[in-house]
Parts: structure tokens; C-alpha cells; sequence
């Protein structure tokens, strides 16, 4: 017998007064996959260490190879699992290590590691307590949001709207993100439309294609705007950025600004163009509980 972190163990009661049993293999005590296993067991969620009998099988929920052997080549192509990249995604926007996330959701960190880094398939239970720990939901961790408009969590029941000053304005902005730009567009209808952006000696930039709808910001004034929400906490902040936006054309700057550049546009394509908004006003609010 041999198993893997992620998999299921199955013991199948021979007697007429057991009921069979199920749990997460959640430890393993031999690099080779052999008993005995640390398992997490679906009706008590109490983790024992357990070695299995005859009347015990293995349902393997996670990847075919064995444990310290490299995937195969297919599966290294696609890269971590998307639950586990949104899982490492989550913790790291709230500041927290794996050994936190794994003793807030009662798992081991190598567990949690693997998770993070495989092609893995957690359980039902798994994702609750993941979900638990990280303050999101299950279906976030899955992916299922990703086609709904951001904001359909409840407010907060005593929520704080108030102004921030420019110096958090800056620092909410960061380095780089995604932000919207707000231009006339070529067929003279007004559009807002996302943009990958760096900040770089206090301008905001962004790659485009000439006669796109963002270049349309070249020899004008903007604005751009960026903000982040808490689905379950129901608080956020949103940062709006107005200057005059020009086309980078000193090659020497085009080549730092490419240089300096976090991610490549996400739309894809020849997006070679830089646009630089000077921001000359900077504005931004922030939704808190009122007594926070």
C-alpha cells in the first residue's frame, strides 16, 4: 500500500455493527508512501495515526506520481492546480506563512505545502477549513466567482465611509497592478477599460497598442482608478488617480520602463506602446467598521 498527501483512506467494516469509515491522508511517516499515515477522518475531523488493516484501501485523489518523484511532463506544463495557486494567492495578500494557515485550518504545513504546489484535490472538508482560515469562501478558492462582478457580499452592519490623503493614496497604489483609465474613445463614446500599470517616479504607466481604445489617452487628461474589496468582511478602498496622459518616447525610458515592468500586459499581443499619466490630483476612499 502506498499513498500520497491529499489521498483518501477508505476502511470498509467487515462487521455488521461498524460503518465504514473515510479520511484525509493528511501525513506521511515514510518518503515512500508505505503505513502508517496521519489521517484526518471526514466524521470526527480528528487526526489519528493510523495502520491499515486488510479491510483498507487507498482512493488516490491527488497525482499519479509517487512522493519525491518529478510529474510528468504534461502535468508540470500546467503548473500548480488553480485551487492551491488561489489558496498561496489568498495567504499571501493577508500576510500570513503556511505554518499559520496550517494551524489556523488544522492541517500539516507539508500538507498544505503540497496543496500549494501540486495538481491537488482537496476535499469538501479540506477547502471549508481552508476557506475558514483565510476568510474567503469555498467558492472563491474554486474558482466559481471568477465570472461575477465583484461586490455581492453584504455590507458591514455599521460601515465607515471616510477620505484618504494622498500619502495613502500612494502607497494603496504600490508599484504595479491593474487599474481602469477612464478616455474619450476613438468613436468619441466615453470608455473605462483595465490596464496592467506600473508606478515608476511617481507616474502611472501602462503598455498599449497605438489606436486602441487606451492609447486614446495620450494628449489628454485622465483618470485612473484602482480599489480592492473584501467580499466577506465587506470593507475596501478605491484610489482615483486625474493627470495628463503622454506617450513615452525617449528610448532610453521605454527601455526602463520594460525593464522595470512587473508582468506583461495581460491581453496579450504587441502591447509595446507606454503611456505615462502625471497624476495632479489624487484622491481615495476607504469603507472601514465605524468603530475600527
Amino acid at each position: 500500500m502506498r499513498a500520497h498527501l491529499g489521498d483518501q483512506l477508505v476502511v470498509e467494516n467487515t462487521t455488521t455493527s461498524g460503518a465504514r469509515r473515510d479520511g484525509e491522508i493528511v501525513g506521511l511517516r515514510h518518503d515512500d508512501g508505505t503505513p502508517p499515515y496521519d489521517v484526518r477522518w471526514s466524521d470526527t475531523d480528528e487526526v489519528t495515526l493510523v495502520f491499515p488493516g486488510p479491510d483498507a484501501h487507498i482512493r488516490h485523489l491527488g497525482p499519479p506520481d509517487r512522493p519525491g518523484e518529478p510529474a510528468p511532463a504534461t502535468q508540470r506544463a500546467h503548473g500548480p492546480a488553480d485551487i492551491g495557486r488561489r489558496v498561496a494567492a489568498e495567504r499571501r495578500r493577508r500576510g500570513l506563512g503556511r505554518e499559520e494557515t496550517a494551524r489556523r485550518a488544522r492541517m500539516a504545513p507539508g500538507y498544505l505545502a503540497y496543496l500549494e504546489e501540486e495538481s491537488a484535490d482537496p476535499s469538501a472538508s479540506t477547502l471549508i477549513r481552508l476557506a475558514d482560515a483565510l476568510g474567503t469562501t469555498v467558492t472563491a478558492l474554486r474558482g466559481g466567482d471568477t465570472d461575477q462582478a465583484p461586490g455581492r457580499g453584504r455590507a458591514m452592519r455599521r460601515p465607515l465611509l471616510r477620505d484618504i490623503g494622498p500619502g495613502e493614496c500612494r502607497a494603496l497604489l504600490g508599484t504595479h497592478g491593474v487599474g481602469r483609465v477612464a478616455v474619450a474613445a476613438p468613436d468619441g463614446h466615453p470608455a473605462v477599460v483595465p490596464v496592467n500599470y506600473e508606478v515608476v517616479d511617481g507616474a502611472i504607466c501602462f503598455r498599449t497598442a497605438p489606436r486602441s481604445t487606451p492609447a486614446a489617452a495620450v494628449g489628454s487628461e485622465v483618470a485612473f482608478e484602482v480599489d480592492h474589496m473584501d467580499e466577506v468582511l465587506g470593507q475596501g478602498w478605491s484610489v482615483l488617480a486625474v493627470g495628463p496622459a503622454s506617450v513615452v518616447t525617449a528610448a532610453d525610458a521605454v527601455r526602463r520602463l520594460t525593464g522595470r515592468a512587473h508582468t506583461t500586459p495581460w491581453a496579450g499581443g504587441e502591447r509595446e506602446m507606454w503611456v505615462s499619466i502625471r497624476p495632479t490630483r489624487l484622491t481615495g476612499r476607504r469603507i472601514t467598521p465605524a468603530d475600527g
